[in-house]
């Protein structure tokens, strides 16, 4: 694999492919595109990417992908696109035409952006801009490393933060002395109930795909209940159940050990509390729990955190990233924020009025 922003040659060849069909050269230079970034992630790879196509994409509007390669036939950058609408508030039908990053929205991408090797980031940010003047450009969620490809004119609008735990000196560094020994005392609770813990890695193969979409739809189930049980409304239900299923098959379909994953809690034989997240290059993204309210008064739900971000270390992993939310359990586990930053490029009225939604939003919150 090339290093990272290694480009030959002088011209790149800009290719758009219009449905999820990539060429298989392709793929494998997106992947090892992203691969090289210090600043991607998961949601930056064709494997979340093109299942969020398949599943939500064609109800959310029209996607496309754009891919810069070198005169040797190296990918250099991969610029996925959506034309969509954005509703100006929750409760209105009111909505206005946009372009933007193919894979966010429904779904809850974070770290979103653009694959682009430094040398191609100037290149791509015109090309970006030429695509803002004839549409509003939103850009939300972006990694706070995609300033390079940000074209003349954006403007930032929000800021999302992102928690994450370092977890290089151990697990058992993280949080304070007495939140280290109540985690403690409720593990031996827990064990002398039977409660144990496993890791389910991503799948590699087809064969290994039936358990861990049983445990999919365990935690679909388990989140539901336990958000129905504190009178809370959740978008990690049935209809978000496709997309996780794609991202399964389509993950086990590389062999390269890397994307959903999963830390399971059992007592007797049944599954009594499920976290799901994936596993990429040196980090585990938690992406959602479900666990049986009635074990709350043990903390079932903070040791199956604990329980993962263990388990991330025995393997080697640096990062554990909470993703977006600032739920105080977080910090606990000294989890820092991470930004991700939300941009406008506007064209016309629909920009205007997004730019006006948002600069209402903030105003709110300020």
């Amino acid at each position: 694999m090339a290093p990272f922003g290694m480009v030959t040659g002088t011209a790149a060849v800009p290719v758009r492919y219009r449905s999820t069909a990539l060429p298989a050269d392709v793929l494998d230079g997106w992947r090892a595109l992203a691969a090289g970034d210090p600043g991607g992630s998961w949601f930056s790879t064709p494997e979340w990417a093109l299942a969020w196509w398949e599943t939500l994409g064609t109800e959310e509007g029209t996607g496309e992908i754009t891919v810069w390669r070198e005169p040797d036939g190296r990918v250099s950058a991969v610029v996925p696109l959506l034309r969509t609408w954005r509703r100006l508030h929750p409760r209105a039908p009111l909505a206005v035409p946009c372009l933007t990053v193919l894979g966010s929205g429904p779904g809850a991408a974070d770290h979103c952006g653009f694959t682009v090797a430094p040398e191609r980031r100037a290149e791509v940010a015109a090309w970006l801009g030429r695509r803002a003047r004839r549409a509003t450009l939103l850009l939300a969620d972006l990694d706070p490393e995609q300033g390079g490809v940000l074209p003349a004119g954006a403007v930032e609008i929000d800021r999302t933060p992102c928690p994450r735990a370092d977890l290089t000196a151990g697990p058992d560094a993280l949080g304070s002395r007495r939140f280290r020994s109540n985690l403690r005392r409720y593990g031996r609770k827990l064990a002398a109930e039977g409660v144990t813990f496993r890791w389910v890695a991503p799948a590699v193969e087809d064969d290994e795909l039936t358990e861990r979409t049983a445990l999919l739809h365990t935690v679909l189930e388990l989140h539901r209940q336990r958000r129905a049980a504190l009178g809370l409304a959740t978008s990690f239900d049935a209809a978000r159940a496709p997309l996780h299923l794609r991202l399964l098959e389509r993950a086990a379909a590389t062999g390269r050990g890397e994307g959903p994953a999963f830390l399971v809690a059992e007592r007797a034989g049944e599954v009594i509390g499920v976290l799901y997240g994936f596993r990429w290059q040196d980090t585990f993204a938690y992406y959602q729990i479900g666990w049986d309210q009635t074990w709350a008064p043990l903390r079932l739900g903070t040791a199956v955190i604990a329980a993962a971000i263990r388990a991330a270390a025995d393997q080697g992993l640096t990062t554990f990233d909470f993703l977006r939310g600032t739920e105080p359990y977080k910090y606990r586990f000294d989890a820092v924020d991470r930004e991700d930053v939300s941009w406008l490029v506007p064209h016309g009225l629909s920009g205007a009025l997004l730019g006006l939604k948002y600069r209402a939003k903030a105003a709110r919150r300020g």
